[in-house]
């Protein structure tokens, strides 16, 4: 018998489609010139602020904003628009309160702070040795937390445990991957080389994991390596923002060395930065991000790596402006790969990470394209 796949919706495929259009307008932008800047003081307080960084950042969270609001009123069950929001924002148990508060905000609530996480963990990786290839997904990271937490789920542990295990597997394997690439110093190049290798091996674990134990343990470990969505809950939005919470502020400090440290290990220790304490400390936060959404919803690809690009394009170099600019973009990018697996194929449901499969291969591509072509 040969299953039936419903027909995608036109309004979802045409929506996809201009996606791809703006998003490969964007990543085809010319190298940015210099950004106005300006500074606010309160106080003894004072900022530098970019402000094509200041406004784009602040459409962006209109359109997080947007897409939260969107996602608690689509689905197969019907909720008026005006409904949907009071019921989530003031007007508990309503009629549509488990519908809205148990299934569809905590989704939204997860989408947006795992992408923000991701994004965040990707720049983070790409502005360390200054390569566009390198995210926790590509070289390995995403994949030892989550040899580290399927093991966990298989063998019938606490659940509990799955965000230490996810983060132990991450900062190992990021360590791994370091101490594989160095030779006097990381090369962007040899560090992906290294990266792809350490995932392939990770990825034939987790194949014999999922072989190894019976077919009852192994389902509900086989749909979480998809990467989903669909059984977010408010203690994963907890996990999450505690993560969140800890390591974004670490990474907006980091951010600053960053850019010290892409003028040089020489230069960097000149100017007084502790140059392996820093690459120490960016691996553990990166890893630390990277985990914590693998913990929750699997190891999702391709937003670690895409959205650093769009926000260079569209803000310049690495900032803390920047970085803020990019959590909300990853934010963005994972409500609208949600919202596309929940309504193409509807009533049937995608994983999201094969959404976000689908909308990263073609642009790595192009990036290895265009990497290759440098050379």
């Amino acid at each position: 018998m040969i299953a039936a796949v419903p027909a995608p919706s036109p309004y979802v495929l045409g929506a996809v489609a201009a996606s791809f259009v703006a998003l490969t307008a964007v990543l085809r932008r010319p190298h940015l010139g210099p950004v106005a800047a300006g500074r606010l003081r309160w106080g003894a307080c004072s900022a530098r602020l970019q402000w094509r960084v200041v406004w784009l950042g602040g459409a962006v969270a209109a359109i997080t904003l947007a897409l939260m609001a969107t996602g608690l009123v689509v689905g197969d069950f019907p909720v008026p628009a005006w409904r949907a929001l009071a019921t989530a924002i003031w007007d508990r148990g309503g009629e549509f309160d488990f519908v809205v508060n148990s299934l569809r905000f905590p989704r939204v609530v997860v989408a947006t702070l795992a992408g923000a996480c991701l994004a965040t963990s990707g720049a983070l990786f790409q502005s360390l040795v200054d390569n566009p290839l390198v995210s926790p997904d590509i070289i390995g990271i995403n994949t030892g937390a989550a040899a580290c937490a399927m093991a966990i789920l298989l063998v019938g542990a606490d659940p509990a445990l799955l965000p230490v295990a996810a983060f132990g597997g991450a900062v190992a394997t990021a360590a791994v991957i370091f101490l594989l690439a160095w030779r006097r110093g990381v090369s962007g190049a040899r560090l992906v080389l290294v990266g792809i290798g350490i995932n392939a091996l990770l990825a034939a674990v987790i194949s014999f994991l999922l072989v190894r134990f019976p077919i009852e343990q192994v389902s509900a470990a086989a749909t979480w390596q998809a990467g989903t969505l669909a059984a977010a809950s408010w203690r994963n939005v907890l996990v999450l923002a505690a993560g969140l919470a800890v390591l974004f502020p670490a990474a907006f400090v980091l951010a600053r060395r960053l850019r010290v440290l892409q003028l040089g290990d020489d230069a960097a220790s000149a100017l007084g930065l502790r140059v392996e304490a820093c690459r120490v400390a960016v691996i553990v936060v990166g890893s630390g991000l990277a985990a914590v959404v693998v913990a929750v919803v699997g190891p999702l690809g391709f937003v670690a790596l895409l959205v650093p690009h769009v926000a260079r394009s569209l803000a310049g170099t690495m900032t803390g402006g920047v970085l803020v600019l990019t959590a909300l973009l990853g934010a963005v990018m994972l409500l609208s790969a949600d919202l596309v697996a929940q309504r193409l194929f509807a009533p049937t449901v995608l994983p999201a990470g094969v959404v976000t499969a689908a909308m990263g291969g073609p642009f790595l591509l192009a990036i290895l394209r265009r990497y290759h072509r440098a050379f």
